[in-house]
């Protein structure tokens, strides 16, 4: 049997495409237009998969394309005109390529009015790029060599939601209030692998994940958190933080769920919030645990297991101290819906 005309083909399958609204007249333009180093699977018209093919430069990318995977290839260059026939682009992904801070010319990236996500991890950056799409609301650094976040690089980017910046080479004098201006939005960072020494300044209000891990912190500002009514997980592992650079009732915040301070060097237990659920402590020098001192209120307190207000803590890590068994028993009645504790 002779294969079917590509239009046929097009319009067999115009029922799986009309989820992305796309006309059949553009599913087939986007479909002849298609670059030869690259795949367009007619099942999925709006997508352009162009990675692992070796490519130095982008190819010519066909007008309806919402979604460019571009990873895995050897790209140094992004030139201005890179993107012209593609303005309706959601989605880049650029990961493992070649990409320099100087190969990106500008308004290659800042000519996409529509992109929402842009993916270059494991580049050659040493900047955050700049300028950047208004309307971006994923921007993935991670694992570059960057050292500098410009001043303004974020302004007017109030649909960023997400900003991954681990693995990377940040020191305090690059995460300030100015470097992060303009990201009124934003609900999870990540930090994780820099040089940073201090907690970064300037995040804002509607966080609720913040990923610190693997840096240089050895103090938590008494009133830092005070203004992140919404975080639900923290992670501070493998830094530098004993009893002293954690005051006494900076965890004190209602929404949250995690706490991760696996990895340092604290002799105590820190004062944990009810709302808690899971807290790792795991790899410090806590000699021992008492019950009554962490219960975030008076013992016998929560006697009632469905009291709303009771603690709610579920999981907790404390293996590679200095505790050893048998589990305290203060402990199981003040958080009565413990199911596992690792020591």
């Amino acid at each position: 049997m002779e294969p079917l005309p590509l239009l046929l083909s097009v319009l067999l399958l115009a029922s799986m495409a009309s989820s992305q609204e796309m006309p059949h007249e553009h599913i087939l333009a986007q479909l002849q237009a298609c670059p030869k180093e690259c795949r367009c699977p007619p099942s999925f018209p709006n997508a352009v998969y162009c990675d692992n093919r070796s490519l130095k430069r982008v190819p010519v990318i066909p007008p309806y394309t919402w979604y460019l995977y571009l990873q895995s290839n050897g790209i140094e260059v992004l030139p201005e005109d890179a993107f012209r026939n593609a303005t309706q682009l959601k989605w880049i992904n650029l990961n493992r390529n070649r990409l320099t801070n100087e190969g990106i010319q500008e308004g290659a990236i800042r000519a996409l009015p529509n992109l929402v996500h842009l993916y270059m991890e494991d580049n050659q950056l040493t900047s955050v790029p700049s300028p950047l799409p208004p309307k971006l609301e994923q921007l993935r650094l991670s694992r570059n060599r960057i050292s500098k976040i410009p001043a303004g690089v974020f302004a007017g980017m109030d649909s960023l939601t997400l900003l991954d910046l681990q693995g990377n080479k940040l020191q305090d004098d690059a995460v300030t209030e100015i470097s992060l201006k303009g990201l009124s939005n934003l609900v999870q960072i990540n930090l994780a692998k820099n040089q940073l020494a201090n907690m970064p300044l300037g995040l804002p209000p509607t966080m609720t994940q913040i990923y610190l891990d693997s840096n240089n912190i050895q103090k938590i500002p008494a009133e830092y958190f005070k203004g992140m009514p919404k975080l639900t997980f923290l992670r501070l592992n493998n830094n530098k933080l004993d009893n002293g650079g954690v005051p006494k009732n900076v965890f004190n915040i209602s929404s949250i769920m995690d706490l991760q301070l696996s990895y340092n060097e604290l002799t105590e237990i820190p004062q944990i919030p009810a709302s808690l659920e899971q807290l790792h402590l795991d790899h410090n020098k806590i000699k021992g645990v008492n019950g009554s001192d962490i219960c975030p209120g008076p013992a016998g307190a929560f006697d009632d297991y469905h009291d709303e207000k009771s603690p709610r803590l579920r999981y907790l890590r404390l293996d590679g101290n200095e505790i050893k068994p048998p589990i305290p028993q203060d402990l199981m009645f003040c958080f009565q819906r413990l199911s596992a504790v690792v020591i």
